[in-house]
């Protein structure tokens, strides 16, 4: 299946959620102030966040629809508004080659898919070629150390470990020391997850980010927030958290295929205007990709894709 089929079919309940509330729309010349108040509920509904929601219906309103309104009309529509919020955002995780190694740093609450999204991350830089190590900074859970080693295995990927319990930020230095000694390309270090409202765990976070400093000052050079789509509007609190600790500098939203929920990227996207570097709608290697604003917006607003 291509990725935009995947996408389309991860999305279909956000997209149900929107489109369904908007069958009342359908063979009229004109959008009228009723029914613009049901499509701003109906994309609310979909955790756009009033103030997106508001924009992208009366972008809709002012829409020129050539006749009739149909549902592939409306849905194009609705796809131009989503694409107009989301094209600023969409920017894809590039590594910067004058930094040896370029640090990337995968922070977000417990569940969110970090470990999963570093070994795929892993896996498709090694397969465009580059030196790829993944520290297991998770030291809290066992699981997530033999879960990246597996990645590890999967992608030919050193792993630097240590015992569960230890020291966080030590190792996450030592993994640093180690990728500079290699001249790796790239240093991806998976942290525990880590709910926004425990200081003391927030507080080790930030001192992951001092220790790696000391080593390289403009370390870490991407600081990305792993999102579990299916919470909605709480991934707004997420960020603000994390943003204060670790200086989150793009997002990266998975389990889209899970929830009706999926327009918080467009909330996102709007509070914060972070880049969102990727979206993941499934658990293979593949199911995490760049994130392409158009596709997006499609798959959102359920605009009907010609057979490949």
């Amino acid at each position: 299946m291509s990725w935009l089929k995947k996408l389309t079919s991860g999305l279909s309940k956000t997209s149900s959620r929107v489109t369904s509330s908007l069958s009342s729309l359908l063979g009229r010349s004109s959008i009228d102030a009723a029914s613009l108040e049901d499509l701003e509920d109906a994309l609310i509904s979909a955790d756009l966040g009033t103030t997106a929601a508001a924009a992208i219906a009366a972008r809709v309103k002012s829409h020129k629809f050539d006749g009739d309104i149909t549902a592939q009309a409306l849905a194009l529509a609705l796809s131009d508004g989503l694409t107009e919020r989301l094209e600023s955002v969409a920017k894809q995780l590039e590594i910067d080659s004058a930094h040896q190694p370029h640090v990337v740093l995968l922070v977000g609450v417990n569940g969110s898919g970090k470990t999963t999204t570093a070994g795929k991350l892993a896996q498709q830089w090694r397969q465009e070629g580059k030196s790829v190590m993944l520290a297991a900074g998770d030291t809290f859970r066992a699981a997530a150390i033999d879960q990246l080693k597996v990645w590890g295995e999967r992608t030919g990927t050193e792993v630097i470990a240590g015992e569960q319990g230890g020291d966080a930020a030590a190792l996450a230095y030592q993994a640093l020391e180690r990728a500079k000694s290699q001249n790796t390309d790239v240093l991806i270090i998976d942290t525990a997850g880590r709910l926004q409202n425990r200081t003391e765990l927030m507080d080790e976070l930030a001192k992951v980010v001092r220790v790696i400093r000391k080593l390289d000052d403009s370390a870490p050079h991407d600081s990305v927030i792993v999102l579990d789509g299916t919470v909605g509007q709480n991934a707004l609190a997420q960020v603000s958290a994390f943003q204060q600790v670790a200086d989150v500098s793009g997002i990266i939203v998975t389990k889209l295929d899970g929830t009706a929920k999926g327009g918080v990227v467009i909330a996102l996207a709007d509070t914060f205007g972070l880049p969102v570097h990727a979206v993941g709608v499934g658990e293979g290697v593949d199911d995490l990709q760049p994130f392409e604003a158009r596709d997006f917006a499609n798959a959102l607003a359920g605009v009907e894709q010609p057979e490949a």
